[in-house]
């Protein structure tokens, strides 16, 4: 048997089986080999010159290596081929996945971009956006934090930029969810480029008197630019859960997570902005404006690649219905795309067929009207853990969608927060509480949240009922009223 870079790993491994050994004992990276999936899969494809550049080993070093153990546990003398062999790219979509997570695992460790990208062009060269999406969905599923992902998520995408950049981004047709997706990032990236021009006139000028004079500027552009949000609750609400029914959920986690930390930026700039808070405001808006470009280029070399790949004209139709609910940032959908899959609209309530109540008989247009009608945002969730239903009222104060419907809760709230919607559910579950309640001031207004367990005549739990009312005008009741205002 000759050695060279094109020897095959799994040949080499099924004559002289205690490699294996000597393998992990040049780098631990090497101990994948030892899973039975591996050397069914990864084993019979990766070559010598593969596994070197895996494990950061010259070839020809490497090479002689194997032949001298061979010889001292065999006394058989193995010719090393004195040709260099060019690492040609893995084309093995297991193999592949795992090289990518070596190289992110290693990326948060600490270990050098720059030797990284020269692997990940060795041995992969090329990737798509699934491909990426898998990646941190596995990595997530393995036991590495989101929040770590999160963090070094702009890291992630710099090693793959080359051949993301390669790719040709989506052109879906006009008023397709992803072109009035993409709409309105050329409108942010417009927004966030003229505030840049504000930026570079005051040269972080600590002058609060100069910085005044554009104050009024950069307010305005700020607020516009915050209409991004609903950009954003539309990704959450209506692509997301979609995507989920494709079992990609991880990056879509990491998206949401960004996308409370631009929102928070957002706020920190306009406070800092109204109070005139140089030069400590530049940071921020820069922090702000580098967070949506980033943002932009994910969504659209990652996120919508992978998105148009995997769902069907059916998942797109799902996607759009509801949109309006959520709202457009500056934009409106164009018409022109006409989906292959026909949507059908929910099945009207037919009859007037009454429904026997506790106390009571009401139709469901009855109950319906009932429930839309009440001056609270009600939402509740079945004993599995699925948005089962949301009132659907006039002005309701937590924007819902069709999309959430049969989502799974824990979906449906962003990372930060998960870890309290998980208590509570589980302590209802349990039967430990049986009432949370939390209140907030948003947009000038006084909003009492409360959550109850739903329980039936034995005990049993049924799910969690939400219930968000805004206060406001109740806080300020004092004394009485007994008569009839309305004249």
């Amino acid at each position: 048997m000759e050695l060279s870079g094109k020897t095959k790993i799994d040949d080499l491994l099924g004559r002289y089986p205690f490699l294996m050994d000597f393998f992990i004992s040049r780098s631990a990276k090497f101990k994948m080999l030892q899973s039975t999936v591996m050397r069914k899969t990864v084993a019979k494809v990766a070559t010598l010159s593969h596994v070197a550049h895996i494990g950061g080993i010259d070839l020809d070093i490497f090479l002689s290596e194997i032949a001298a153990e061979i010889k001292a546990k065999t006394g058989k003398e193995l010719t090393v081929s004195a040709e260099t062999t060019e690492s040609v790219p893995i084309q093995d979509a297991g193999m592949r996945q795992e090289i990518l997570k070596d190289i992110i695992r290693d990326l948060h460790k600490g270990v050098d971009m720059k030797v990284l990208k020269q692997r990940f062009y060795e041995l992969i060269k090329d990737i798509d956006a699934t491909e990426i999406a898998k990646m941190e969905q596995k990595l997530i599923e393995e036991g590495m934090p989101e929040t770590e992902i999160k963090r070094l998520c702009d890291v992630h995408v710099e090693v793959f930029k080359e051949a993301l950049g390669e790719q040709e981004v989506p052109s879906p047709p006009p008023g397709h969810p992803l072109h009035t997706f993409m709409k309105e990032n050329r409108v942010a990236e417009d927004l966030a480029k003229h505030i840049k021009d504000v930026l570079e006139k005051l040269c972080d000028t600590p002058d609060k008197e100069i910085f005044r004079k554009h104050k009024k500027d950069l307010l305005a552009l700020i607020d516009r630019l915050s209409t991004i949000n609903l950009h954003y609750l539309r990704k959450e609400n209506q692509l997301f859960p979609v995507l989920e029914r494709h079992g990609i959920s991880g990056p879509s986690e990491v998206m949401w997570a960004i996308h409370d930390d631009i929102r928070q930026t957002m706020k920190y700039a306009g406070t800092q902005v109204a109070e005139l808070q140089v030069p400590l405001v530049y940071g921020t808006i820069n922090y702000l404006l580098q967070s949506i470009f980033d943002m932009i280029y994910k969504e659209e070399h990652i996120l919508f690649p992978m998105a148009m790949e995997l769902l069907t004209d059916a998942d797109w139709v799902r996607v759009r219905t509801g949109e309006e609910e959520m709202g457009y940032a500056w934009v409106e959908p164009e018409k022109g795309w006409t989906p292959k899959w026909e949507a059908r609209p929910p099945e009207e309530v037919r009859g007037a067929e009454k429904l026997a109540l506790s106390t009571g008989h009401l139709t469901p247009e009855q109950i319906n009207l009932l429930l839309t009608h009440l001056p609270l945002d009600l939402s509740f969730v079945n004993e599995d853990d699925e948005v089962a239903y949301y009132s659907q009222t006039k002005e309701r104060i937590f924007p819902r969608s069709p999309g959430v419907i049969g989502r799974r809760v824990q979906k449906c709230h962003p990372p930060k927060s998960l870890h309290i919607v998980q208590r509570i559910i589980d302590e209802f579950r349990a039967g430990k509480r049986d009432v949370a309640g939390f209140w907030i001031q948003m947009k000038g207004r006084f909003i009492h949240i409360r959550y109850f367990a739903v329980r039936d005549s034995h005990g049993r739990f049924k799910g969690t009922l939400e219930v968000a009312q805004d206060v406001s005008e109740i806080r300020k009741l004092e004394g009485e009223q007994r008569i009839l205002d309305w004249d």
